[in-house]
């Protein structure tokens, strides 16, 4: 069942971040639909986490969709090549959004190896520019609606018994200084 676009609208992005494990994100692109099990996200939380696009409250182009009521998409640029995927939450005007770092290949395999150049699974989506490219999303799907059938979130009851969450500080943002220590990732991890 499609998560439906109330969801998204929880000031709470932590704990967004956290229950998105387990959802299946879907894309359909050009009439090829991909599949994947979300495993890791990251919240990033509006005005006043310094790693956030929209810390101090910047509006700029690109930050605008930021800043839309929760349950759309948030595309953007990292070092001009890699797409990498948010979901925005909260209400309109609070610039709250869960990066997407990974999922796991659950339909659509076939085309996640065409559009990766990749032969087998390893490693074929579990970072955020690998998974956005396996599942065809691009700057084009930036402010997509959750509700449309350009990308979207299910709960297909994936059974995380057979998981551990692991919490612990987001990757790759050293710049936000004490808000680079945030317990705001999230990652599914095999129970040993």
């Amino acid at each position: 069942m499609r998560l439906a676009q109330s969801y998204f609208l929880s000031d709470n992005v932590v704990a967004i971040a956290r229950n998105l494990l387990g959802k299946e994100l879907f894309t359909n692109i050009d009439g090829k639909i991909c599949s994947g099990i979300i495993s890791e996200t990251e919240a990033y939380e509006g005005i006043t986490d310094k790693a956030s696009h929209a810390y101090g409250n910047r509006r700029t182009k690109r930050t605008e969709t930021m800043y839309k009521e929760g349950g759309r998409t948030y595309v953007y640029l990292c070092y001009g090549m890699h797409h990498l995927l948010n979901i925005v939450t909260a209400k309109e005007n609070t610039p709250h959004a869960v990066l997407i770092r990974g999922i796991i290949p659950n339909s659509g395999i076939d085309i996640m190896f065409k559009r990766t150049n990749k032969k087998k699974l390893t490693n074929i989506s579990n970072g955020p520019a690998k998974m956005s490219k396996a599942l065809g999303i691009t700057t084009d799907l930036d402010n997509t609606l959750l509700d449309d059938n350009k990308i979207w979130i299910e709960d297909s009851n994936f059974p995380l018994s057979g998981f551990e969450i692991i919490v612990g500080k987001r990757i790759g943002i050293d710049y936000a200084q004490e808000d680079a220590l945030l317990p705001y990732r999230f990652l599914l991890a095999n129970k040993k």
